[in-house]
């Protein structure tokens, strides 16, 4: 067993909450654990560990072993919890290790799970999905409202709050903010629309005309300035646009001339798409022979 060690948890955490308040029954050494007697964390709140940052680590381990310690819950004797680390625990296994150094804290499930939250949170290991749910989860699993659950990770009760109307959010639109394609100022402003078609709307646009949050913002509060019922059929330009009435004028000569709705979308570069709709097939016909009569008189 290696000397142990006064625990030191890093100013960062210890400023978002203490060991004290989360009831951790004492101090915690560092000592010399065996990985099979380690299980992991059902209730971790990272999801996901990519194999390729997995491997790095273990290689960065072969060659200076383990810098930080993980930290552990002994749930037996002899048998042990994750709390945080796992990522490096799973390095150790890849790299051959057959130990790992380790605080070994006492810790009720509550106190483990926020543990985990804030060292992840801390580390930034987490994405906004995976600390929403883990809020979510702490707060149905341990029946706490927001306000306690702000006093007991530190967090504010807005931002609390704030992570969990994500979860709201269409489906699509979540796998897009836990892959990073959104982040979450977009997720934000697409909560502020009520209706989740829209929000699909603005969303595939963001991703297709590569919006930042700015110009999002431009954009929701346009839409919902809009009185009518329906989705708008126009993503709006910036409103300094001097070209944005002749984009109107196009959309609605389209419309004349087709005999059906058309919807034009454009970015701050002049980019964009229009989309033509029809009720059926016969419709659908109709249209494609006027574009063949326009084809035929040129």
């Amino acid at each position: 067993m290696a000397k142990q060690t006064k625990s030191v948890l890093g100013r960062g955490i210890e400023a978002l909450i203490t060991m004290d308040d989360l009831n951790t029954g004492g101090s915690s050494s560092i000592n010399e654990v065996e990985l099979s007697k380690i299980e992991v964390n059902p209730d971790q709140p990272r999801s996901a560990f990519d194999p390729e940052t997995l491997e790095e680590l273990a290689s960065s381990i072969k060659a200076l072993g383990i810098i930080q310690p993980i930290t552990l819950r002994e749930i037996q004797p002899d048998k042990y919890r994750i709390i945080s680390g796992e990522r490096r625990y799973k390095a150790s296994l890849l790299a051959g290790l057959t130990t790992i150094p380790a605080y070994i804290k006492k810790a009720d499930d509550e106190s483990m799970m926020e543990m985990a939250l804030i060292e992840n949170i801390q580390r930034e290991d987490l994405n906004a999905i995976e600390i929403a749910l883990a809020f979510q989860t702490l707060i149905e699993k341990h029946n706490l409202t927001q306000e306690k659950l702000s006093e007991r990770i530190g967090k504010k009760r807005a931002t609390i709050a704030n992570f969990l109307r994500i979860l709201r959010l269409p489906a699509e639109v979540q796998i897009g903010l836990k892959d990073k394609k959104i982040d979450m100022g977009h997720a934000k402003l697409l909560l502020s629309l009520e209706d989740p078609s829209t929000q699909l709307m603005v969303y595939e646009q963001i991703l297709e005309y590569g919006y930042s949050v700015r110009r999002t913002e431009e954009i929701v509060k346009e839409l919902n300035r809009t009185d009518s019922d329906e989705s708008p059929e126009v993503i709006p330009s910036k409103p300094k646009r001097k070209a944005s009435h002749e984009y109107d004028e196009l959309k609605n000569q389209l419309a004349s001339f087709l005999g059906v709705k058309v919807s034009l979308s454009c970015n701050e570069k002049g980019a964009g798409k229009i989309s033509i709709s029809f009720e059926d097939e016969k419709e659908l016909q109709r249209i494609l022979q006027v574009f063949d009569s326009v084809k035929n008189i040129s």
